[in-house]
């Protein structure tokens, strides 16, 4: 791979309106550059959706991304951030079968080992949930995968918060409030 290449996350916030996901991810499409993992929610702002995107690039590259993502109708701000400006958990879920589960006191104690829960179980299976880093989720899965007794599994895929003290969609949204309000008052006169 690449030096120069690395992991980027972006956070998109956007309207909750129909084709927004398409309008960002043909932005990717067009530089050719694969998306890792794609989590989209509702947002801690009313009326606005949270794309958290990861990707494989590089400054240059992703800094022109997200200035043509910022740039499409119903999108709101982009911005990109490597793994020191953010805080990164995933979650998983893994189906296994009782049986093994019951009968190999070794597998429960590799679940607690690595702070999993079991969440469900019933005659056929049990459900594990894990929530952590992607290795230590990844983790637990291989060693599972050494008993033989993953039926299902899945990752919901990155979801991020910031470190930094600034909330730059706030502030963001409180300069464009601004700008609004004293183009109204222009308007009026």
């Amino acid at each position: 791979m690449d030096t120069f290449r690395k992991l980027y996350t972006i956070i998109i916030f956007s309207e909750n309106v129909a084709g927004v996901l398409n309008e960002i991810t043909s932005v990717f499409t067009r530089r050719q550059i694969n998306i890792e993992s794609l989590n989209v929610s509702a947002s801690s702002i009313e009326g606005l959706h949270r794309y958290t995107i990861t990707c494989w690039s590089d400054d240059f590259t992703i800094e022109k991304v997200c200035k043509q993502i910022s740039k499409k109708i119903g999108v709101v701000r982009a911005n990109y951030y490597i793994s020191d400006d953010i805080f990164v958990q995933e979650v998983a879920l893994y189906k296994i079968e009782t049986s093994h589960l019951l009968n190999r006191p070794e597998i429960s104690k590799l679940i607690r080992s690595h702070g999993g829960k079991i969440v469900e179980v019933n005659t056929d299976y049990a459900i594990v949930s894990k929530e952590g880093l992607t290795d230590d989720i990844i983790s637990l899965y291989e060693g599972l995968m050494k008993w033989n007794c993953v039926r299902q599994y899945v990752r919901s895929g990155p979801i991020a918060v910031t470190k930094s003290r600034r909330e730059l969609i706030s502030e963001y949204l409180s300069a464009r409030k601004l700008r609004y309000e004293q183009q109204a008052k222009l308007h009026e006169q």
